[in-house]
Order: structure tokens, then sequence, then C-alpha cells
């Protein structure tokens, strides 16, 4: 199976989940866990967890770098960390309601500083797959680092896949930019938000055709509906997601790419794919956090 290359954050979530509306000004007791995350660093632990090789690219304050490194590589991830000397590691507060969504205030720190030095075109020597998190895109430096890549592996005929990651910034760039710096792409896993931030449509069939325009392959996360896969002609397959407790949807888009693109460097067809994804983004919103049970540590919390 080819190495997955893998560009994201690495952020320290501090996930939050109060027993009843925030009280201005006073106290609300809550279930407080702090877990690893990012949108790439959930993308390649989920990867290494389902025994894919897999590399990931990204920036960490210079302090935690040994820290940063020695948890990926236990976690089956061949990390290629930055160290930062002045900015601190990102770092993002989750907080979430009742049925398990989520609202967050995001400090990228180091992540912002992600340059063309970070992300050399070596990284994609020996590389089967090229996966962008659509954080990279929101601010000049690390965009250019990564649309540089892009347009390395293309030259390369690696494949390439990005995950738009948050409809709040995609609001702040437009659509209109982000669509014109990530198209021609391979691939993009967007979820409903995302897609209808992107399209200006809820309409599944006709998101599926605009993006389309842009991407040859379309895959939309639908949550408690599934997931679809399409592009400019529509939809061609959709399918459901079982019934399953949500405790926290954090990382489960995070999941669910992983696993699709798992399923699909063992050959498997684009059901099986779907299948894979959907039911990993099921087993993630079970549990808090956005990476699977870590391989130091017990699974409770």
């Amino acid at each position: 199976m080819s190495t997955v290359l893998i560009v994201g954050d690495v952020i320290t979530d501090i996930i939050v989940m109060p027993e009843g509306p925030i009280v201005r000004g006073s106290d609300r007791r809550a279930v407080i866990r702090t877990r690893p995350g990012g949108s790439g660093a959930n993308q390649a632990v989920w990867l290494g967890s389902m025994g894919v090789d897999v590399r990931f690219a990204a920036r960490v304050a210079e302090s935690e770098l040994a820290a940063n490194l020695a948890y990926f590589r236990a976690q089956g991830v061949e990390a290629v960390l930055a160290a930062d000397r002045v900015a601190p590691s990102g770092v993002l507060i989750s907080i979430v309601d009742s049925d398990g969504e989520r609202s967050f205030l995001t400090d990228r720190g180091a992540n912002l500083n992600l340059c063309a030095e970070d992300l050399p075109f070596s990284l994609l020597d020996g590389a089967g797959y090229l996966v962008v998190s659509g954080y990279s895109f929101f601010t000049p430096g690390p965009r250019a680092a990564v649309m540089a890549l892009l347009k390395e592996a293309k030259t390369r005929d690696i494949p390439t896949a990005v995950d738009p990651a948050s409809v709040g910034f995609l609001r702040e760039v437009g659509p209109e930019a982000f669509l014109k710096w990530t198209a021609g792409t391979g691939t993009i896993f967007a979820n409903l938000d995302e897609a209808l931030e992107l399209t200006g449509s809820v309409d599944l069939n006709l998101q599926m055709q605009t993006l389309g325009r842009f991407y040859p392959r379309v895959v939309i996360k639908r949550g408690v509906a599934g997931a679809a896969i399409g592009g400019r002609g529509g939809v061609t397959l959709s399918l459901p997601s079982p019934v399953s407790e949500v405790v926290d949807t954090t990382g489960a888009g995070d999941a669910f790419a992983a696993a699709f693109l798992a399923a699909e460097l063992s050959g498997g067809k684009p059901d099986a794919c779907l299948k894979a994804g959907i039911a990993a983004g099921a087993e993630a919103v079970a549990r808090i956090g956005g990476q699977p049970a870590r391989r130091d540590m017990p699974v409770s919390s």
C-alpha cells in the first residue's frame, strides 16, 4: 500500500461539554477533556490506526517538537514537523452541545507559519496520495506552500484530495477564492455545511454538479444521513449512516476521509469506500475527541 502524505494542523483540543447553557458571569458544571487534534493530525492518526503508511507534515512550537514526534510515532505516523521558535502550538476550544454538535474557538499558533521550507517536494517521494487540510488555505503563507506542493503532486501523477475543514473560515475568505485555489484537486471531502457554503444550494445533486466543475470526484459527508459520492453528472452513489450514539462529533469527518482513502488504497470500490468512511465516522462520534483511542493511553475518558 502506498504512503499517504497529509498536510495540515497540529492542534490541542480542549473539549468542553457543559451540563446546560453557559451562565454569563458565573459557573456552569462541565466535563472538560484535553485531546490531541487538528484536522490533518486527526486524519493521519486515523490512517495510522488502520495500518496505512502515512506521512504527516505540519508545524509546532519548538518546545513541543520532541513530544509531538514521539506521540505521532506511537500512533504509527511518520511525522515531519517543523519547529517554530516563536509561536506556540495551536489550541482549539470545542464547546459541545447536548446533541454532540460543536462550536470552536481556534488559535492556530505555529500552524499559521507553515511555509515552503516546511514542505519540500521530497515529501512526495514514495507517496501514493496527497491530502491537504483546508485550514492550510486560509492564510497566505501556508496557502502558497500547499498550492506549490499540490502542483508538484499533479506533475508526478500523484492523486490529491482536499477537505475544506472549516465553514467559518470558508465564509471569511469567500467560496469563490477557495474554489479557485483548490480547483483541479482530485477529490474534495466536504460536509453538509461546507457543501452549502461552496455551492449556495441545499440540493445534494446540485451540490455534486456544482463542485464537480472544480473537482473530478466529490464526496459529501452528510452526518446522520450518511454520505454520497458523485461529480459533474450529479450523485452516483448515496449510502445511509447506521443509528449510533452521538457523544462528540469532533473529528468525525477526518475519520471518514481516512477510512475512505484506506479502503480505496486497498482496492475497494466506491460503495466499499463509502461504507468504510461512514463506519469510521460513526465510531468517531461515539467517543470524546477527534482521534481513535491512543495506543499509549486507556480508552476511558
